[in-house]
């Protein structure tokens, strides 16, 4: 499938007109020093409520939980849910919906429907793993794909990646696919920590499980491509991670060109602070910095597919000075910038969202969670078509998607209302009607609607 610029620009929630979404962290401590509440209205209390299609759920238990009596979210007045493609279901390629729901993108698919390319964070298994006609490695993680009518009701779903491990993001491409990352270093009959490309079609087929080598070996979390540029930003879990950006040789146009001409650089961000002796570490005492633009140089990552016993990709890195983030996670493009999230980072280690400017090399922090009941570990970040951030929480406790708006409120929109796992794949349909996102245990995706445009306290 190919994607307009335009379409893609609407796909990646970044047709928000003028909106940057650079001040949310000026506001939020400005609003703290006067002694206000940071956390803001949103769209209103949460409530709890069963999905529409409890009926078709009825009896349906997973978790010990039957989806059609169970209220599975508590979302603001006005706003509906279903619940689609959960695990134990049977899909169309005879496989069963398999558990561990992370990231996830929505695609325009035909006759009116969205294609949801869906990564789940499973380990190896036999008997609970992804499994498919084409296998890169032992059975384990990889991704399902949805196609999903305008009703919100599933129309098919089927096994599209398999024999990965620990899928836990990726990101959508202008070209019509999606980027699996795997988070794991593991060798076992291959060797992981690659990403792989998923092409996003409404027809039952499996991708080629071909490692897109040149992006990097390590523990890859997120990616978002720059439409302009064909650039590839990555992100890194782990608690002394860098930010990567791979720069094809030939810029991709179409699904496989990674795989068959994906040769290019990778790179990794340095911080080009007067003052400060590389590598800057950000996760502590740099809210000093808050809503400044920064600017970065990048260095190259000189062995991208480093071995046992060899230097890692991140060592590499800022062994040339590249600056230390803690735990990168979630990473989107949308109102013309490059967000990612550090789960842990920050003076009360509760997180932090950083936004990098492609177009003038400069990278900003704008949101750093103060304490745990504003923002507790974000992990998968998406933008709406209105400009606001949607953070899914992967704390502790309750878990919500957070809201981030340009009065620098961080506002509770939906609350996991029956277990405490994590939320994860937040994204919005082509059209932004409507957010899809899953509750990773027991593995339900959930398909949100409601009064978008109303008016947020």
């Amino acid at each position: 499938m190919s994607l307009s610029r335009r379409n893609f620009f609407k796909l990646a929630g970044a047709s928000a007109v003028g909106v940057t979404m650079l001040s949310p962290l000026e506001a939020l401590y400005a609003r703290a020093a006067k002694g206000q509440v940071a956390n803001g209205i949103g769209y209103g209390p949460l409530e709890a409520k069963l999905p529409e299609n409890a009926d078709e759920l009825a009896g349906f238990i997973i978790g010990g939980i039957d989806l059609g009596t169970t209220p599975l979210l508590e979302l603001p007045p006005g706003f509906n849910y279903t619940a689609i493609s959960c695990t134990g279901q049977s899909m169309d390629d005879g496989t069963i919906v398999r558990g561990g729901h992370d990231g996830m993108a929505a695609f325009v698919g035909p006759n009116n429907t969205t294609i949801l390319v869906r990564n789940h964070e499973l380990n190896p298994s036999n008997s609970n793993g992804l499994f498919a006609s084409r296998l890169y490695d032992q059975i384990g993680g990889g991704t399902t794909t949805i196609v999903v009518g305008p009703n919100r009701r599933v129309r098919k779903h089927f096994v599209s990646l398999a024999g990965t491990i620990r899928n836990c993001a990726g990101g959508p491409t202008p070209w019509g696919s999606w980027i699996s990352c795997e988070e794991t270093l593991t060798i076992a009959a291959k060797r992981h920590g690659y990403n792989f490309e998923v092409p996003a079609t409404a027809e039952i087929a499996v991708a080629d499980p071909v490692p897109l080598v040149a992006m990097g070996r390590f523990n890859h979390e997120a990616v978002a491509v720059d439409p302009d540029t064909g650039y590839i930003y990555q992100t890194e879990d782990d608690g002394n991670s860098c930010f990567y950006r791979f720069r094809p040789n030939i810029r991709p146009t179409t699904y496989g060109d990674l795989q068959n001409r994906g040769a290019g650089v990778l790179e990794a961000l340095v911080l080009d602070i007067p003052g400060r002796t590389s590598p800057v570490n950000t996760r502590t005492n740099f809210i000093q910095y808050k809503n400044q633009p920064l600017p970065v140089k990048w260095v190259q990552i000189d062995n991208v597919d480093p071995g046992i016993g060899q230097t890692s990709v991140r060592a590499q890195g800022q062994s040339k000075g590249a600056a230390i983030f803690s735990r990168g996670e979630g990473a989107w493009l949308g109102n013309g910038l490059i967000y990612f999230t550090c789960t842990n980072g920050g003076n009360a280690g509760q997180g932090q969202v950083f936004a990098y400017n492609p177009k003038k090399d400069t990278l900003t922090l704008v949101v750093e969670s103060p304490e745990e009941n504003i923002l507790n570990f974000p992990d998968n970040i998406t933008v709406a078509p209105f400009g606001d951030l949607f953070l899914c929480e992967d704390g502790s406790n309750t878990e919500y998607v957070i809201g981030v708006n340009q009065e620098g409120e961080l506002y509770r929109f939906a609350a996991n209302a029956i277990n405490g796992s994590e939320f994860a794949g937040a994204c919005f349909s082509p059209d932004g009607r409507t957010m899809f996102v899953n509750i990773q245990s027991p593995g339900i995706t959930c398909a949100i609607w409601g009064p978008w445009t109303r008016k947020r306290a």
